[in-house]
């Protein structure tokens, strides 16, 4: 068989086009043919890539491009565009992005998700607040079982926001049990405003919070960055603005 016409129905068989596999006798030399699956494989995966958008939830965030890496005082510009090869997923291995606010934790978690997505992984995108209280709210063991598989099965898991907010103990736990299923198997982006000296307070008195820091920090990248809160800089900056805007109206 003629290499070229093999590759192509190699093609169509992954597509499970079975009509014109049916046919391929007749079609297979047919100059449209090429044309067609080329169509029907694009299509297939911007519908793919739109569906898995769709249920990552990551919002909208300032494209990589338009950071602003002079404004913090630390932040390692390489191990962030390393981030974006997406190598740390292959791996199963995690990242914690930490810093005060508004320095672009979420920003960078959200193009390396973004990324993700692009090259056909799925993806989940939360706030540990809404997570956390998710599963915290279900009353039935099998709604529990469920949502936990969901946060757990996506190839890439972004928790924002840890130690913005404390939790009780039961949340904790249902931390850890979906950190332990992810552990040295699926990659987790974390973002959090905190050392890890300091999550006891984000969990007071539960007992796995040192196993928890355990399993999430094992093979694990920690970058840290720090600096004033961009966002702050952004809304002065907008203020100023204005307000010349105005003066200039008076004039």
């Amino acid at each position: 068989m003629n290499p070229k016409n093999e590759g192509l129905r190699r093609r169509a068989v992954d597509l499970r086009l079975h009509g014109v596999l049916e046919h391929w006798s007749e079609l297979s030399d047919a100059d449209w043919l090429p044309k067609l699956i080329d169509w029907e494989e694009q299509t297939r995966a911007q519908r793919s890539l739109e569906r898995r958008l769709g249920g990552a939830h990551i919002g909208r965030f300032k494209a990589l491009a338009d950071f602003d890496w002079s404004w913090p005082k630390q932040c390692d510009r390489a191990a962030i565009e390393a981030l974006m090869t997406l190598d740390f997923m292959k791996q199963g291995a995690n990242v914690v992005l930490r810093g005060n606010n508004g320095v672009g934790k979420s920003m960078l978690a959200k193009n390396v998700a973004h990324q993700a997505l692009v090259q056909g992984y799925t993806v989940r995108f939360t706030t540990a607040g809404e997570m956390l209280g998710d599963l915290a709210a279900l009353d039935s063991d099998a709604a529990l079982r469920r949502r936990l598989r969901y946060y757990a099965s996506a190839d890439l898991l972004v928790i924002d926001e840890i130690g913005y907010l404390s939790y009780s103990n039961r949340q904790a736990d249902l931390l850890f049990e979906l950190v332990n299923r992810r552990y040295e198997s699926k990659s987790m982006i974390v973002t959090t405003n905190m050392a890890f000296a300091d999550w006891h307070t984000v969990f007071p008195n539960a007992a796995c919070v040192v196993s928890l820091i355990d399993r999430l920090v094992h093979h694990s990248e920690v970058i840290a960055i720090e600096g004033e809160s961009y966002r702050l800089k952004e809304a002065q900056a907008q203020a100023k603005q204005l307000a010349a805007k105005r003066k200039k109206a008076k004039l």
